[in-house]
């Protein structure tokens, strides 16, 4: 029998990031030079022969802070621009790390060829001042990449602003205990008892005594209502830990999650074969998260 996990761990693979969305391009970019010509006029980092200096220094950190700020906003425009022409809002940190790589590359090519018009120096040309300025490029940018990462995770931890995690299929290798796939389930009345596929159930309402099951087959939804209540149900699948009891009204197949978002408010989950959005209460998140990870931990041992 194979199932499929969704896992969110890591963040593997999420929506495209919305500090790169058109809509905040400028945001980050003016915050990427606003930080970058505090550092460079406070810290001085790099080397500095002032005979060199053809202006005042508070204006070559002008422009060492300008230009990438402007490549930044250059870069990730024309970026969105193929994606969305693309339709592809898929990103990994793979990708990510990979742009970055090359947005550095660029700006520390920029500040090589500005050489000449912020220094007085016969090497300005060299293959040393290229390296050189790449490679400050590179220890600057990826110290200012990462701070600038922790600081927007905890500012938007602080403010219980959104995210979303898509979720990565893995298959299941083994089990201890084999499950039955379509398991036979009880009720109050014996006529009404039935046998459910497991394999093909997204989730489960409450509605009173009764419970709505909400089914895919080959992305053929279906959707049953049942003379049970949905916490007579959760007791006849306790064998099943990817069931999980995510609010008080509806009960989950971890497996067929494509996606969460929200926060520490509470989450709403996402399937492939339904546009419907099923809540994961506030009280029910911690409890959500530690089933995720047990799962994860079992499928990938």
């Amino acid at each position: 029998m194979r199932f499929y996990i969704n896992t969110e761990h890591l963040r593997n693979e999420i929506e495209y990031p919305g500090r790169y969305k058109s809509q905040n391009l400028i945001k980050s970019s003016s915050l990427v030079f606003l930080v970058l010509v505090t550092f460079l006029l406070v810290f001085k980092p790099f080397g500095v022969y002032d005979p060199e200096l053809k202006m005042h220094y508070f204006f070559i950190c002008f422009l060492h802070a300008f230009a990438p700020a402007l490549i930044l906003f250059i870069y990730f425009t024309t970026l969105n621009y193929f994606r969305k022409v693309k339709n592809h809002t898929q990103w990994t940190l793979l990708k990510e790390y990979i742009h970055i790589g090359v947005l550095l590359v660029f700006i520390g090519a920029t500040s090589f060829l500005m050489r000449d018009l912020l220094y007085t120096n016969s090497n300005n040309w060299s293959w040393h001042y290229l390296f050189e300025e790449i490679r400050n490029c590179f220890v600057a940018g990826i110290f200012f990449y990462f701070f600038l990462q922790l600081s927007s995770f905890y500012f938007e931890s602080k403010k219980g602003s959104s995210f979303v995690l898509q979720f990565i299929p893995l298959a299941v290798k083994s089990e201890k205990k084999v499950l039955i796939s379509n398991l036979f389930i009880s009720t109050q009345v014996k006529q009404d008892d039935f046998f459910l596929d497991m394999d093909q159930l997204l989730f489960a309402k409450a509605d009173g005594n009764y419970i709505e099951l909400t089914k895919s087959n080959d992305l053929q939804m279906t959707t049953e209502v049942k003379r049970i209540s949905l916490t007579q149900f959760e007791t006849q699948i306790t064998d099943y830990p990817h069931l999980f009891r995510c609010h008080r009204t509806y009960l989950v197949n971890m497996f067929k999650i494509e996606q969460v978002s929200g926060n520490s408010q509470g989450y709403e989950l996402s399937f492939k074969e339904t546009n419907i959005k099923i809540p994961v209460s506030r009280k029910q998140i911690d409890n959500f998260n530690s089933c995720y990870q047990e799962l994860r931990n079992k499928h990938i041992a």
